[in-house]
């Protein structure tokens, strides 16, 4: 006869489930173009935006860490990385516009946007286009805050580019590359810093399409005289969304200059500056760069965006409101570019 305790069932140990943080290379064709993307995790969504010339490969060690607390998306943008490569529209406003559909389709209604670089550029775009699916904005190193940028960008948007980018996967050119690249490094001069990332692009452009892509969107944001698009005349637009900006104080690609006009012009943003690096911060100290993410999005709440307090800003704001736009010059320079 089996007594009370033999009649209990076994005790079992429940065990919670764990959010897969090992990001995952996943493929969604939207509009006839494939389109690669790197996802993990769980919970609020972090939409992370790579740099020209790179992919999502750039966040792949920091995913896993951001994964534990967020669902990560990281897409390859068009002609970059995995994603097709088609003859198309290469313009920030097309990324935001493509990235928007992505989104869309993976069933993702709002997120905090982390954009380098390029992706910085993107990542204000769409918060300019669709404020209303925008929780907040981490700008890494922005492009599309000031006219500066490395000379070998704006040599890049030059008529010939192609053959020249054509000529660096000649045989023995990836070994004299890397040798100036790594002299740079020893020489402890500032683009030196970003060594790996320099090769990284330079690997990334192996075919005719590769480097057409590369170039088409080089030229909607570069040209000889520096960057051609700009958010400065828009940025009184950010009230009420929680913007923080994150810069190397070594950056030779996009200056730290930069990232104090921006932070002057927009309201209530914050501003860390990691410094010894270069235009790479997040691979300089990912730690930081992990923490300072998560504390942001757990201290933050979402922006909540209202058709009429966009209306009224529309109406009551100031292109530079906040001063940071510069000398008359460079307003007039602002009026010259892109406003779309």
């Amino acid at each position: 006869m089996m007594d009370a305790k033999s009649r209990r069932p076994a005790q079992t140990t429940r065990l919670r489930p764990v959010p897969d943080t090992e990001p995952r290379l996943h493929y969604r064709v939207v509009h006839g173009y494939r389109r690669a993307f790197r996802t993990a995790g769980s919970g609020p969504v972090l939409v992370l935006l790579h740099g020209i010339g790179d992919s999502s490969a750039t966040w792949a060690d920091l995913i896993p860490d951001l994964a534990r607390h967020h669902t990560v998306i990281a897409p390859d943008l068009l002609g970059h990385g995995a994603s097709d490569k088609p003859r198309a529209d290469y313009s920030v406003a097309a990324y935001a516009n493509g990235l928007r559909d992505l989104l869309t389709a993976l069933g993702v209604e709002s997120a905090t946007l982390v954009g380098h670089s390029l992706g910085g550029g993107v990542a204000m775009q769409f918060a300019y286009q669709f404020p209303e699916r925008t929780e907040r904005l981490v700008l890494v190193s922005a492009g599309g805050v000031g006219r500066e940028v490395n000379p070998l960008l704006r040599l890049a948007s030059l008529p010939g580019a192609q053959l020249a980018l054509a000529g660096l996967q000649l045989p023995g050119m990836r070994y004299q590359v890397g040798f100036a690249v790594g002299l740079m490094k020893l020489l402890h001069l500032d683009l030196g810093r970003d060594a790996a990332e320099l090769l990284t692009v330079v690997d990334a452009l192996p075919d005719r399409r590769s480097r057409d892509s590369f170039v088409r969107t080089l030229r909607a944001v570069v040209d000889w005289r520096g960057q051609v698009v700009t958010m400065l005349d828009r940025c009184y637009l950010t009230q009420g969304m929680p913007t923080m900006l994150l810069w190397g104080d070594r950056d030779c690609v996009v200056p730290v200059e930069h990232a104090h006009g921006a932070h002057e012009a927009m309201p209530g943003s914050r501003l860390e500056i990691f410094e010894g690096a270069g235009h790479f911060p997040f691979h300089f100290d990912p730690g930081r760069f992990v923490r300072l993410i998560d504390e942001f999005v757990a201290g933050t709440a979402p922006a909540h965006w209202s058709r009429e307090r966009w209306r009224e800003l529309l109406v009551t704001g100031r292109p530079g409101s906040a001063g940071a736009c510069g000398t008359e010059r460079e307003l007039l320079e602002v009026s010259e570019r892109s406003a779309t």
